[in-house]
């Protein structure tokens, strides 16, 4: 108490009533000053000590300022596209990515300086006037609050403290402030703020920021854009560019733009240009680039390397991806998109892969992820769909392995396989057809005729050799497969398609070129020259199927010659498919440089109306991207391999041309298919002329005449149900003449003798004559013919 008197009278004045008061008798000015001095050192001691023991004891559970910089920050994982555009940045609660001192531009700097701390450069951590002003306005609210804060302090609060609002907070904040100043230059301290503070959301930090709201880097930001972003922090929720008060958002930017004039750091002018420019925000929804992709790439990315790794451990991962040519392909889409409802179809989705690498170029899951009611987020390019008759190339592919070929015939007729008797999309059919005009035009019955010779066990081979991985139910899908009666994904079948483009050689699917750690660390790296791809299809075979999907005269029969699918200036070798019912319509495709397949339908499997077919909605869709695809690269035609030739063949037979083959064609033959027989169904035999039998060597030579015969068959000449509409073609194309089975038989083993009565053996005749002989046979005789120069006069 008597330090308290001191304090409120040091001087030791004593009390009187003014008239009572003598200055000149009671108070000795030499004492008074001591006694001041004194009692002020007491004071300035305690404060000291005070300090001392509130420095100790708020320092003593304090983290030291070396923490800031060792602790373990979390970063999203950045993906960019192949060209280094950012495409989306993965994170778990907050989305950081944090940015070196030199790489924050000095505007944003300057803008944060000026809105936040604008006597930044000039305080030790502590702004004392700014502690005073919110002193005195929180005694005037009579209430605590956060003002006065400098950005050191923010920076302490936000990096090794917590939010709680309190004194002993407030002072563990100065101390560490101040601790920080000594350790850090202003600049580092700055970039620290700028990497770690809530710019609203799940973003943390300028770039985050940067990239969630305008959909550029930092680097990028120009002067009003980085004044919007300086202007969120104070209250990130209320300032929210989605939120309701963007007005005054924009209102605390021009403030900001206002302090950064009063400050020095931009001239009048440019001030009033900078609040002349209209602000535009990244919608909401087009904050995530190729939404589909980036889910596809994160996947892949925890499964190999966790998911804490990729959600907060700051990789940067560049992708296989191309932004641009995922434009294009989101074009393509949504033109192609406008149609579907007339077809009571909602959705599409398209995926291309280039050859010989396996990356994935562009991925387009749904029409539009944010729409829930198509489904938008499934990922129709990464689900198991019927592919239709777009399957049906991996089955030819494997027939072409044995001696089957493009110019072979197939009969496409009506044919009963056993309680499965498919049509052709058109109801019709087309007699002999090559294997050519058969896959080109897409026809069923010839194709399920393929599956019959190939095999179903083969055939599915084929397809797990070209990458294919959902097929492993043979027993469910019998001679259906080829119709596309098993499941399969648009990605998986555009790198099947890649390898025919490729010569055979297949690919991995592959989204990623490179990954790096926070730290730099390359954790992989792709590099195209070194992919290691398989020989899985001989090149020959590549090239007879790529040869035939490219020829636009090959199937004009059914598509007519302009249509969806034709390129004039390149080769480009396409299928289409649709499912029965017209649940999914296909159009996959490619060249030497890309595979594009495309999917409509409904994600929910519902079905569509008819007449949705793989021509009518997929192949416009198909056609316009890869037409923007390839408009900017050179042609480049599908190699020709060693070994592949062109050959003449009989059109029926399949094989060398003789001189009796009416029809021949020219076709691109391997070298284990090039035909080593003749024409043996264009045939000349000889038969005796009476009875229509094979001539044998005892039949008499002048009843032996040579006759032209169609040796014609079924493909399986041994089953009836494949050799009994064949026939009937046949019969009705009045090519029903197949020569003889049997041999002539009436002179084997006989003992025959004639003997020339009238007129005797060297007679010279003239006029009418009788001629008589005398015939006997160990047989008997029935009849005995007269023939002058090899033709029957008589009998």
């Amino acid at each position: 108490m008597s330090l308290i008197k001191h304090i409120f009278n040091p001087l030791g004045v004593k009390k009187h009533h003014r008239d009572d008061f003598d200055i000149g008798k009671t108070v000795n000015k030499r004492k008074i000053k001591k006694r001041f001095w004194r009692v002020a050192g007491y004071v300035a001691l305690g404060v000291f000590i005070w300090g001392i023991l509130m420095f100790a004891w708020y320092s003593k559970d304090l983290p030291t300022p070396n923490k800031i910089k060792n602790r373990k920050i979390e970063q999203a994982t950045q993906l960019y596209d192949r060209n280094g555009k950012m495409i989306f940045a993965i994170a778990g609660d907050e989305k950081r990515i944090i940015l070196k001192d030199e790489e924050i531009p000095k505007i944003v700097k300057d803008a944060t300086v000026a809105i936040e701390d604008q006597n930044f450069y000039h305080h030790i951590g502590l702004d004392f006037k700014g502690i005073a002003r919110a002193l005195i306005s929180d005694v005037a609210r009579q209430s605590y609050s956060q003002g006065g804060s400098t950005i050191t302090q923010q920076l302490v609060k936000n990096a090794l403290l917590t939010s709680k609002k309190s004194l002993s907070r407030k002072i563990k904040e100065a101390i560490l402030s101040v601790e920080l100043e000594v350790l850090y230059s202003k600049d580092r301290i700055l970039s620290m703020y700028l990497n770690e503070i809530p710019y609203g959301s799940t973003s943390y930090g300028i770039e985050a920021a940067s990239q969630s709201y305008f959909g550029k880097k930092t680097s990028e930001l120009t002067l009003a854009e980085a004044a919007v972003l300086a202007a969120i922090p104070q209250a990130p929720t209320y300032y929210s560019p989605y939120g309701a008060h963007v007005e005054n958002l924009l209102k605390r930017k021009d403030k900001v733009i206002n302090n950064m004039v009063k400050l020095g750091y931009i001239s009048e002018n440019q001030a009033e240009e900078a609040k002349k420019v209209e602000i535009k925000f990244l919608p909401k929804k087009d904050s995530i680039n190729a939404p589909h992709f980036v889910f596809y790439v994160q996947e892949y990315l925890e499964d190999k390397y966790g998911k804490d790794l990729v959600n907060g451990g700051g990789l940067k991962v560049t992708t296989t991806l191309d932004l641009d040519v995922q434009a294009k392909a989101q074009s393509a889409i949504d033109e192609g998109s406008k149609k579907l409802d007339k077809y009571g179809a909602t959705n599409a989705a398209l995926v291309s892969i280039k050859p010989g690498t396996g990356e994935v170029l562009t991925m387009v899951g749904s029409r539009d992820y944010f729409n829930d009611s198509i489904k938008g987020q499934v990922n129709v390019a990464t689900s198991a769909r019927q592919p239709g008759s777009s399957f049906k190339p991996i089955v030819y592919a494997t027939a072409f392995k044995d001696n089957y070929n493009p110019a072979f015939t197939l009969f496409d007729l009506k044919t009963d396989f056993g309680n499965y008797a498919p049509d052709n999309y058109t109801g019709q059919t087309s007699g002999p057809v090559t294997m050519r005009h058969a896959l080109a035009n897409s026809l069923n019955i010839p194709a399920v005729k393929t599956l019959s010779l190939a095999g179903l066990n083969k055939s599915l081979e084929t397809a797990h050799d070209l990458g294919i991985t959902t097929l492993n139910d043979p027993d469910r899908y019998g001679l259906a497969l080829v119709l596309g009666g098993g499941e399969v994904k648009p990605i998986e079948m555009a790198n099947a398609f890649a390898v025919f483009g490729n010569s055979g050689n297949y690919a991995p699917i592959n989204p990623i070129l490179k990954v790096e750690s926070a730290s730099g660390e390359i954790l992989e790296e792709f590099k195209s020259d070194e992919v290691k791809t398989r020989q899985v299809l001989d090149p020959q075979i590549a090239f007879q199927i790529s040869d035939i999907l490219s020829d636009n005269n090959a199937r004009t029969a059914i598509f007519g010659s302009r249509n969806n699918l034709a390129f004039y200036d390149r080769p480009v070798a396409v299928k289409t498919g649709t499912t029965q019912e017209f649940h999914d319509a296909w159009t996959v495709g490619f060249t030497p440089q890309i595979s594009t397949a495309v999917w409509v339908g409904n994600s929910d499997n519902t079905k569509m109306k008819n007449g949705a077919d793989g021509s009518v909605l997929a192949a416009p869709i198909w056609h316009k991207f890869m037409e923007d695809y390839l408009k900017t690269l050179p042609v480049e035609k599908f190699t020709i391999p060693d070994g592949v030739s062109q050959v003449e063949v009989d059109k029926l037979s399949n094989k060398l041309p003789s001189d009796f083959s009416p029809e021949r064609i020219k076709d691109w033959f391997a070298s284990w298919q090039a035909p080593k027989n003749v024409d043996d169904i264009h045939i000349k035999v000889k038969v005796n002329k009476l009875n229509g039998k094979l001539a044998t060597d005892s039949t008499p030579p002048e009843l032996i005449e040579e006759k032209l015969y169609t040796n014609i068959h079924s493909e399986k000449p041994d089953n009836p149900a494949w050799e009994g509409p064949v026939r009937a073609w046949a019969q009705n194309a009045g090519i029903s003449n197949l020569p003889p089975a049997d041999k002539d038989d009436m002179y084997a083993n006989a003992f025959k003798s004639i003997n020339f009565i009238n007129p005797t053996e060297n007679t010279n005749i003239s006029g009418k004559t009788i001629i008589s002989v005398s015939a006997s046979s160990s047989q008997g005789v029935k009849e005995v013919a007269f023939a002058l120069d090899n033709n029957v006069i008589g009998t």
